[in-house]
C-alpha cells in the first residue's frame, strides 16, 4: 500500500483512464482493477467503503461497474472527481468502439472484416447464456429457502425470459413488475411508497415516435436509466428498436455491435454507441453514449450521499430480490432471438464451440469472441458463405 493521501484530479484522470484502457472482461475485471487501485494499492478507500460502493451501485439501474468507477472517484474528490474519473474510465472504450463500428458497419467492408464480424457475432448468444448462468446462483440464494420462494424465483425468471423474446424494449416493465411483486409478498401494504424509479408513461408514449437523433436519444435513455442488471440485459432493450422499429441495423449487424461491446475495454454499455453510429454516424454514436451514461453520473452526483440509507431500506432489497431472477431470465432469453439471427451453417458450429468454451471449459469471454472472429475469417477465406 503506497499512501492513503487522497489523489488530485490529474491522478484520477490518469488512473481511471488506465483502467478504461486495460479493463477487458466486463464488470468483474473493472471491479477487480478498481479494488486493486483504491484499496490494495493506494489505500484511498477502506475495504468496507469499497464493498459498500459495490452494493450501492447494484441497487441502481444502468451499468454498475461504470457507476462504481464514478462513485469511487466521487468519494475521493467530490463532484469534480466523479466527472473526471467517470469520463476517463468511459472515453477509451468509446473511442475504440466508434472506430471499430466505422470499420464493421461500412457500406462495403473487406470480406475478412465481414467474416470476423459474422464469427464473433455467432458467439454472442453463448455469451448471453454464460452471463445468465453466472448470475443465477446468487439470486437463487438471495430469494431464500422454501418451496414458495423457489417457485417465485422460477416464475420471475420465466417471465423475464419470455419478455426478452416477446416484448423487446418493454422488458423493463416486466423487471419492475417482478420486483414490485416480491415487495408485495414480503411487505404487504407498503408497495405504494417503494422508492424505485418507474418509467414515465408520457415519455414512453411520446419519445419513441421521434425520428433521427431523438430516437437515438430515447433508445440510449432506456439503456442508461431503465435497465436493471446492466450488461446483457440491455440487449433485448436495444434489439427491437435498432433492428425492427427504426431499421438502423440488420440482425447480423446488431450481433456485430454486441460483440464489439464485449471485446472492447470498458463497460458493455458501449454497445449503444455502435447502435447510435449505425443510426447517425459519429454524432449518433457520441449522442447515444452521452445519453446512456448521463444517468450514472446523475445517480452519483445527486444521490451518492444517500446511498447508505437506500441500501438499508428493506423494500429496496426486496425489490431487487424479485427483479434479480427476472434479469437472469431476460439475459438467458435474449440468446434465442440472437441465435435466430445466424444465417450461415458454419456460424452454428462456432456457436457450439463458444458454448463449450464458456460453459464446459469455463474460459473467458474476450478469448471466446476473438477466437470466434478468427474462425469467421478462416471460414470466408475457405469460401464459405456469410449468410
Amino acid at each position: 500500500m503506497e499512501s492513503n493521501e487522497r489523489p488530485g484530479l490529474v491522478a484520477i484522470a490518469a488512473e481511471w483512464g488506465r483502467i478504461g484502457v486495460t479493463g477487458f472482461g466486463g464488470p468483474p475485471a473493472h471491479i477487480l482493477l478498481l479494488r486493486r487501485l483504491c484499496v490494495d494499492g493506494r489505500g484511498w478507500l477502506t475495504a468496507a467503503e469499497f464493498e459498500d460502493g459495490i452494493a450501492a451501485c447494484n441497487l441502481l439501474p444502468g451499468p454498475a461497474s461504470t457507476q462504481l468507477a464514478i462513485l469511487t472517484a466521487w468519494r475521493l474528490r467530490g463532484p469534480a472527481g466523479a466527472l473526471v474519473g467517470g469520463v476517463a474510465f468511459i472515453a477509451p472504450g468509446l473511442v475504440l468502439i466508434l472506430a471499430l463500428a466505422a470499420l464493421f458497419l461500412a457500406a462495403e467492408p473487406p470480406r475478412w472484416v465481414l467474416g470476423a464480424a459474422a464469427g464473433a457475432g455467432a458467439a454472442v448468444p453463448a455469451v448471453a447464456v454464460q452471463a445468465a448462468v453466472a448470475l443465477a446462483p446468487g439470486g437463487f440464494t438471495r430469494m431464500g429457502p422454501g418451496r414458495a420462494a423457489r417457485a417465485r424465483w422460477a416464475g420471475y425468471a420465466l417471465a423475464g425470459a419470455a419478455a426478452a423474446v416477446l416484448t423487446g424494449p418493454w422488458l423493463v416493465l416486466v423487471l419492475l413488475a417482478a420486483g414490485l411483486a416480491e415487495v408485495a409478498v414480503r411487505t404487504p401494504g407498503r408497495l405504494a411508497v417503494l422508492p424505485v424509479p418507474v418509467p414515465l408513461r408520457p415519455l414512453a408514449a411520446a419519445l419513441p415516435a421521434l425520428g433521427g437523433l431523438g430516437a437515438v436519444a430515447w433508445v440510449a435513455f432506456k439503456v442508461g436509466a431503465l435497465s436493471y442488471g446492466g450488461g446483457f440485459v440491455i440487449i433485448p432493450l436495444m434489439r427491437d428498436d435498432a433492428v425492427h422499429r427504426y431499421h438502423w441495423m440488420t440482425d447480423g449487424q446488431f450481433l456485430n455491435a454486441v460483440a464489439l461491446g464485449q471485446v472492447t475495454p470498458g463497460p458493455v454499455v458501449h454497445t449503444v454507441a455502435a447502435v447510435g453510429y449505425a443510426a447517425a454516424g459519429t454524432v449518433g454514436g457520441l449522442l447515444a453514449a452521452a445519453v446512456a451514461f448521463a444517468p450514472s453520473f446523475l445517480f452519483v452526483l445527486v444521490g451518492g450521499a444517500h446511498f447508505d440509507r437506500l441500501r438499508a431500506d428493506r423494500r429496496v432489497q426486496d425489490f431487487l430480490t424479485g427483479a434479480g431472477p427476472a434479469v437472469v431470465g431476460a439475459i438467458a432469453g435474449s440468446a434465442l432471438p440472437l441465435a435466430s439471427s445466424l444465417g450461415a451453417g458454419w456460424q452454428w458450429a462456432v456457436l457450439a464451440g463458444a458454448l463449450l468454451w464458456l460453459l464446459a471449459a469455463r474460459r473467458g469471454v474476450v478469448a471466446a469472441l476473438l477466437g470466434a472472429g478468427a474462425a469467421g475469417v478462416v471460414a470466408v477465406a475457405a469460401g464459405l458463405p456469410l449468410v
